[in-house]
Order: C-alpha cells, then sequence, then structure tokens
C-alpha cells in the first residue's frame, strides 16, 4: 500500500504521518498526538516487514487512521491481509492528492500584481471551519506577496526574487504530475510578472541573469501547455521566446533543453525530420552540460530517428542517452524537478517509444514492460502521468505488433479510465497510434478490438483541449 501510494520515501511518509497524527489529534481532541512523528528505522522496519511486536498504541492509532486497516493486517503477511482486499489489478494513473502548499492562482479579474492569488488545496477530510482559515490564510499570503513587490518599488528586491524562483520551482515540480486546468493560470500569471520585472524593473546583473531564467523555464512550461492543448504554433512560439531568454541568461543548459522542447513539439505535430534536427542541435549545445538534459536530448533523437525508419540512429542514440546517463550530475535545472529534470522512468518510456517504431522488433514489449514497472515503482518526485500513459499505450502496440490481442486492453485500461482534464495531445495521440493499428485487417473483424477501438474513439474525442477553460 506504501508503494502504490508512492509513499516509499521516508521523508513522504513522514509527512503524511505527522499529518495524520496532528488530523486525529484534533477530531478525537487528545493532545497526546500532537506531533507524534516516526523514526526512519521504525519506517523502515515497517516498510521491509521486519516488525516482531506491535507497535506503541499511539502509532498503532495513526497507523489504522492512515490505511483504514487494522493495524495487525497491515503489519501481517499480504496473503492474510490487504492483498487480498486492497490489491489493484489496474494501477489508475491518478497522482495522489499532493500535500497542501501554497499556491498561485488566477484571480477572477485584474492584472499584475493584482492577478495574483495564493490558495491552499483542500485536504481530506478538512471541515468547513478550517476551509474558511485556510482561505483567509491564503488571501492574506497574497496581499502580503503583493505589499512587499510593489513596496520594493521598481527595484526588484531579493525577497520578491526568491519568491518568484520557489514559485517556478513549485510548478516545474507540478506539471507532469497534476492536470494542466490548475497550473495554466499560475503559469501565465508568472510568465507576465517575470516579463514586468525585466521590462520595467530596475533589475542588477546578476537578478536580470536569475530574471531571463526563470522566464525562460516558465515560457518553456507554456510551450508545453501549448502542445499538451494540441496547439504546436503556439507552443514553438513560446518556446523561441524561452530560448530568446536562455540566451539573455547565458545558460548553455538551458538552451539545450530548449532545442529539446522544441524536438518534443516537432515530433508530436508529425514533423519527424524537424523534431531530429532540433535534437540534433540541442546535442550541438551540451559541451559542458552536466544534468539530464543531454540524457533527454540522445533519446529524443533516438524517438525521431525511429520515426524516420532509421535503425541505427537509435541503437546509437539510445547507447549515446546510457552513456550520457552514466556521465551525468545534476545541474541547477534538474534541482528544479520536474518537468526540467530527466529521470530514469522517463528515459525508459523513451526507449519503449523509439523500439515501438521498428517492425517486428521482438524487443520492443520488453522495453514498454520496464518502462511501465519503472512508472509503478517511481519515486514521487519521479513520476508522470503522461509518460506513464505513454509506456502503457507502447506496451499495447508492441503486443499487436507480436501477433496478438492478449494483454493489449490490460495494458491500456489505465490510459483509457483517464479523466478528462488528463487527456492531453501526447496521451491523444499514442491512443490513436494504438487505434490505427486495430485496424489492420488481422483485427477488424475480432470482437475485442472492436471494443479497444469504439473505446478509443470516445477516449479521444473528449481531450483535454476539448474541455471549457
Amino acid at each position: 500500500m506504501i508503494t502504490r501510494r508512492h509513499w516509499q520515501v521516508f521523508e513522504t511518509f513522514k509527512l503524511h504521518f505527522e499529518r495524520t497524527a496532528n488530523e486525529l489529534a484534533e477530531q478525537d481532541r487528545d493532545p497526546t498526538l500532537v506531533g507524534l512523528t516516526v523514526s526512519k528505522r521504525q519506517f523502515e522496519r515497517w516498510y521491509g516487514g521486519e516488525v516482531k511486536t506491535r507497535p506503541y498504541p499511539a502509532l498503532c492509532r495513526v497507523l489504522e487512521a492512515m490505511f483504514r486497516y487494522p493495524v495487525d493486517v497491515l503489519l501481517g503477511p499480504a496473503s492474510e491481509g490487504v492483498g487480498a482486499v486492497d490489491a489493484a489489478p489496474q494501477l489508475r494513473l491518478v497522482m495522489p492528492k499532493p500535500s497542501p502548499s501554497p499556491s498561485l492562482e488566477p484571480s477572477e479579474g485584474g492584472s499584475g500584481f493584482d492577478g495574483i492569488e495564493f490558495t491552499s488545496r483542500p485536504v481530506p477530510g478538512d471541515n468547513a471551519g478550517r476551509d474558511t482559515l485556510e482561505r483567509q490564510v491564503a488571501m492574506a499570503a497574497r496581499r502580503a506577496f503583493r505589499f512587499s513587490a510593489m513596496a520594493e518599488g521598481s527595484n526588484v528586491g531579493p525577497e520578491t526574487l526568491d519568491e518568484l524562483h520557489q514559485e517556478v520551482r513549485r510548478l516545474a515540480a507540478a506539471y507532469p504530475q497534476l492536470p494542466l486546468a490548475p497550473l495554466l493560470g499560475d503559469l501565465v500569471e508568472v510568465q507576465d510578472l517575470s516579463f514586468r520585472f525585466l521590462e520595467h524593473g530596475h533589475v542588477r546583473p546578476g537578478q536580470a541573469r536569475e530574471l531571463y531564467l526563470l522566464s525562460a523555464i516558465t515560457s518553456g512550461m507554456l510551450a508545453k501547455a501549448s502542445h499538451d492543448l494540441g496547439d504546436p504554433r503556439s507552443a514553438m512560439t513560446q518556446a523561441r521566446t524561452a530560448y530568446v531568454c536562455a540566451d539573455n541568461a547565458d545558460h548553455h543548459a538551458m538552451r539545450a533543453w530548449v532545442r529539446g522542447l522544441q524536438s518534443l513539439i516537432a515530433y508530436w505535430d508529425g514533423r519527424h525530420q524537424e523534431a531530429s534536427k532540433y535534437a540534433a542541435l540541442g546535442i550541438s549545445q551540451v559541451a559542458g552540460v552536466t544534468g539530464t538534459s543531454a540524457v533527454w536530448l540522445s533519446c529524443l533523437q533516438a524517438r525521431a530517428g525511429a520515426a524516420l525508419g532509421d535503425v541505427a540512429a537509435i541503437r546509437e542514440s539510445l547507447t549515446e542517452a546510457e552513456r550520457a546517463r552514466d556521465a551525468a550530475s545534476p545541474d541547477d535545472l534538474d534541482e528544479f524537478g520536474g518537468i526540467m529534470t530527466f529521470p530514469v522512468p522517463r528515459q525508459l518510456y523513451y526507449a519503449a517509444d523509439a523500439t515501438a517504431w521498428l517492425p517486428n522488433a521482438p524487443e520492443a514489449e520488453h522495453q514498454a514492460e520496464a518502462a511501465v514497472a519503472a512508472y509503478r515503482q517511481a519515486e514521487p518526485e519521479d513520476w508522470a502521468f503522461g509518460d506513464q500513459a505513454g509506456a502503457h499505450t507502447d506496451l499495447a502496440l508492441a503486443r499487436i505488433h507480436a501477433g496478438s490481442l492478449d494483454g493489449v486492453d490490460e495494458a491500456m485500461r489505465p490510459v483509457l479510465d483517464l479523466s478528462a482534464d488528463q487527456r492531453i495531445n501526447g496521451i491523444v495521440a499514442s491512443v490513436r497510434q494504438v487505434h490505427t493499428a486495430l485496424r489492420d485487417p488481422r483485427w477488424l473483424t475480432a470482437p475485442e478490438a472492436r471494443t479497444t477501438r469504439e473505446e478509443i474513439e470516445a477516449f479521444t474525442a473528449a481531450p483535454v483541449a476539448a474541455l471549457p477553460r
């Protein structure tokens, strides 16, 4: 259950444990539970199945509140407890609710500083009183940030710059894991704010460089947002702006990252030669770049080469990606996390995506299974619903190309169960590839193929771009 919730990192589990303890203290009016925590060794014993005695009663109460099972079941053998009751044959690609944290959201009118509003995401079990208090605190935070930015006048002060930096970091980490709707307004506001500072503020050279970098990252995320909404033209416009900002920041790794983004946009728009060109441009700029951007660019080159039918390019690029992975060490872009880094599960997905283009490739199913397994076991910060969905569609394609429909519905089920606000352009395009493969004459009259085709047609009829905004 811990693994399924992506809580296997101690700090993540500890956060949920402490929050549950405090909520239980308030619910039961028991002050002894306030601040109750768990040690790393205790967590490792619970997670690793090394428990020989029942924990203290207070710890038992919190565990039972967290998982809604008796503690003896939670710490007992899976076959006698949650294995039969809680096991999920299919993994829904839905991110667990994030921790409540301040976030920028657009207000209903106004612009500039007035367009920024801090709110907190709801926490399961919150009552109306707590929700009201959190809204009041969020409004106060919004007012405080607006005042501090204005009080610094036309000079960009360190506090405002730090706040902007933290907000970009939050959005970068959240982008791969949340639907676009709750993020888009924040992205627009942060980009506008950073542009305003550069256009009208008095900034020192070091501050200007950081502002240009933050503007590049935000413009890059908006380019990805435009792409996710199926608007490649706007996506490329934002990407070019991101490159200009990266150039003004004189940030080598960011320039290379934007070239990767342009390759991604061109690839999903069916311009595979252009995708290969942008990946090559990025690779030519990675000399001296230590972060994972170099790994991403080689994987993009492999995928573009696969779409062009260049088998040799696939092998060579995937091998180069492995070398880049071995040599990589986190840089300042990787520190932003999320969309700005390229973790191992994502690398495995790209390898599966490239291999899926090859006809009669015996390794295609193995690559896709490895990618699906990697996302099932991914650390929370490495999880991405879009790439996980892509890995599942690659697995379905590999099984179809291998000449069998066995396991196709199993592979596609988590994808087809995605809510409409998660049906971004790349996922829809991947699902359509499965639809095309199922229209092969071999499968036209097969009942299971017909059922899957009908589900895909219903799925693609309601992409995120069709939702009201």
